[in-house]
């Protein structure tokens, strides 16, 4: 056991195990973006017509949406470390369904599987949240988040550098290899926890109900972060589609403009160390503040073709929507231990809600008025943003 144990309720990971877990919730949620920037070359294959051609991608995130709410909140009532390698498995088995699949229907199949299970990062989350004391929460956490925007930002361009060269099966078996090394790695070193509650499934979900209206401060930081996410996925849906129309980019360099991007999540650790010193209204309001202005930026910047602004930007941007990501989940985890899991689920369920109504957004926006569109949209989010968090905190 890789966890220090002077005792079990002050217990604090070693630093190989938060990696581990970075690493490993990096991967999961990396699953649910392989196949955005591969659904022309996919559906030709598995014989699906262009206008349906987003479902491809769209299928795994429906899957997250529906593990999110069902099985997140099973961290709270089952031991944490079978639930964790359990969906693992699943989601290996889906990843080697998708990588073999030859119609539309085993694969629609596999990629459900994948996305609901792929939420075993939102379990690690919780989990590590209950090793560490509270004066480091924000900063651990903050580590393990980095490694989830990581996946984020770095699943598009992986996925096209692989299918260049090896074709797009290639990314699936890729990621389910991946899988069973992050499993076979977190069967030695992850820790166990059983819960200690006597309740039933649908006693957890049911409550999750009287969760979400006990507590204000949940509902708030979930909206904060779903409009943040809003924005996030609005953004880099319509972004790979403007580089190609206004600055030329090929899918490689659009690869690379993404990975350019991921330098945002360099500010995870960070938000980390300043939530738990209880910085989190400056930062929070930071972080409004700047998703507001580097819409308004990235919009003079692609007006003005200046690519390298544009990249400067962008690392800001996901800095923004990383940190209040990290402030809000310090917050949300300081609830008892019985119910994190549970608080977990509701937050992310409501967080993937406004992810995909921002991938919608990027669509329309950027078809009925082109990228300024889609920047002052973003712009407005955050404008809004900070109107709803000076409201709520004058009331409160």
């Amino acid at each position: 056991m890789n966890v220090q144990t002077k005792d079990k309720r002050t217990a604090e990971p070693s630093a190989t195990l938060i990696t581990i877990f970075a690493i490993a919730a990096g991967a999961l949620v990396a699953n649910l973006y392989y196949a955005q920037p591969l659904i022309a070359e996919i559906g030709k294959e598995i014989h699906i017509t262009p206008d349906l051609a987003g479902s491809i991608s769209s299928i795994t995130q429906i899957g997250y949406g529906v593990g999110l709410f069902l099985l997140v909140s099973l961290a709270d009532l089952v031991e944490n470390k079978r639930l964790v390698l359990t969906l693992l498995t699943l989601t290996t088995v889906g990843l080697v369904g998708a990588a073999t699949s030859e119609s539309a229907l085993p694969f629609f199949v596999a990629s459900f599987i994948v996305g609901v299970c792929s939420t075993a990062a939102q379990v690690l989350l919780p989990f590590i949240a209950h090793l560490v004391p509270e004066a480091k929460r924000g900063r651990i956490v903050g580590n393990v988040m980095a490694g989830v925007l990581t996946g984020i930002m770095l699943a598009r361009p992986a996925a096209l550098f692989i299918s260049a060269h090896f074709g797009w099966r290639a990314v699936f078996w890729f990621s389910a290899i991946l899988m069973i090394a992050i499993g076979s790695t977190l069967f030695r070193i992850m820790p166990s926890h059983r819960p200690a509650t006597g309740k039933h499934y649908f006693h957890i979900l049911q409550s999750m109900v009287g969760l979400f209206r006990s507590m204000p401060i949940l509902r708030e930081r979930a909206l904060y972060q779903a409009l943040m996410f809003t924005a996030f996925n609005m953004f880099w849906t319509a972004a790979p589609i403007m580089l190609a129309d206004q600055f030329g980019m090929s899918q490689q360099s659009i690869a690379l403009f993404a990975l350019a991007g991921a330098g945002g999540a360099l500010a995870a650790p960070i938000a980390g160390r300043f939530a738990d010193r209880g910085y989190t209204r400056i930062m929070t309001i930071g972080a409004m503040s700047v998703l507001a202005l580097t819409c308004y930026v990235a919009d003079l910047a692609v007006a003005w073709q200046w690519l390298a602004a544009l990249v400067v930007v962008t690392i800001f941007f996901d800095a923004a929507i990383q940190t209040n990501q990290i402030t809000s989940q310090r917050i949300i985890f300081s609830v008892p231990q019985e119910v994190r899991g549970r608080v977990n689920a509701i937050y992310m369920t409501i967080n993937f809600i406004g992810g995909a109504i921002g991938s919608v957004l990027g669509t329309i926006t950027l078809h009925w008025g082109g990228w300024s569109t889609t920047a002052a949209t973003g712009t407005a989010i955050g404008i809004i943003l900070l109107l709803i968090f000076f409201v709520a905190n004058r009331s409160r």
